[in-house]
């Protein structure tokens, strides 16, 4: 990186205190362990999430090749 080349800075995504984006910060995006920790506890308690379409469980799975099947015998 040459001199008059800022480092990348981002918002840690917890706190969102300003973080240099390097090879140095083992915890990036996160400021600390401790941002990291809560983020993680947050997509495990299911507090955040991607949205889109529900998984299906495996009941609805199986009754879906069921009637897949029922309707491959049929038009056999």
């Amino acid at each position: 990186m040459n001199q008059t080349q800022r480092p990348l800075e981002v918002a840690c995504p917890e706190c969102s205190k300003k973080v240099v984006w390097s090879e140095k910060n083992p915890d990036r995006p996160f400021c600390s362990e401790r941002c990291r920790l809560l983020d993680l506890g947050a997509w495990a308690d299911g507090n955040r999430r991607i949205a889109g379409e529900p998984a299906m469980d495996e009941t609805e799975i199986d009754e879906m090749i069921m009637r897949a099947e029922r309707g491959l015998q049929d038009s056999e």
